[in-house]
């Protein structure tokens, strides 16, 4: 490896290498990181550089500093829960694929679209909407998910929603059903770094990012009714979906 080159913070290109190098499996999980001295020589730079390149890594919770002994690559422990994102449909109920008991009584609030929210909704930034958010919990490993979902008054007026928004969403699907509603669905997954209060309440240990999945009910003549999102720890849980065939359709971006 010669000597870093490229413009930008230098303590950042080395981190930059050394990430590259853990990617590509030069630095396998558990494994020691070359020594400073090594690091030195190995990029042409100073011990300050480097060392603020390995702080850099350790704030991301890539690597572990053990007094003593050195920086060895983080062993990250495999999710403990596969979260089903399946919805059946049974009758004229639904029900989803996983089993989420309530670790806190819901919070409702009436609130307006974002630019964000309202771009997902179709419909106008600053609208009125319904907004629900819960605590869950695995009732087998305890892991804890933060869901909202987001409700606008146009969806909910003739509807029972009106009155009671914080019904469960299995059974809000059921009650667009009934209000004539053909329902379809489109998620989308993402990765971020966590809200110290998200962090709190999911028990998220340092430097590890939430699993954000967003998704957006369609009724009738594919428009938009609510939005949810479910957040959890990258390192206690992950999302399973089963793929059927369907027939072909345009992809809504």
């Amino acid at each position: 490896m010669g000597e870093i080159q490229r413009p930008g913070a230098l303590y950042q290109q080395v981190a930059t290498e050394i990430r590259n190098a853990i990617a590509a499996g030069e630095f396998p999980p558990g494994a020691p990181l070359p020594s400073e001295a090594q690091l030195i020589e190995r990029y042409g730079v100073s011990r300050p550089t480097v060392r603020n390149a390995i702080s850099a890594l350790r704030s991301e919770g890539l690597i572990e500093v053990i007094h003593g002994k050195g920086s060895f690559v983080r062993a990250l422990p495999a999710p403990t829960l596969t979260v089903d994102r399946g919805v059946i449909r049974k009758g004229s109920a639904y029900v989803l694929g996983h089993d989420w008991k309530a670790a806190e009584e819901p919070t409702v609030y009436r609130t307006q679209a974002s630019a964000t929210t309202a771009a997902l909704l179709e419909m106008e930034e600053g609208g009125a909407l319904f907004g629900v958010d819960r605590l869950l919990a695995d009732p087998v490993t305890g892991t804890r998910a933060l869901h909202r979902v987001l409700i606008p008054f146009a969806v909910a007026d003739g509807t029972p929603l009106a009155e009671t928004p914080d019904t469960e969403p299995a059974a809000i699907y059921t009650q667009l059903t009934a209000a004539g509603h053909k329902l379809t669905w489109q998620e989308t997954v993402g990765a971020r770094m966590p809200q110290p209060d998200e962090r709190q309440a999911l028990g998220i240990p340092e430097a590890t990012p939430v699993i954000v999945s967003t998704r957006i009910t369609y009724g009738t003549g594919q428009r938009p009714l609510i939005v949810e999102e479910l957040r959890i720890s990258a390192s206690q849980g992950q999302f399973a979906y089963r793929i059927t065939t369907s027939p072909a359709r345009a992809v809504r971006n």
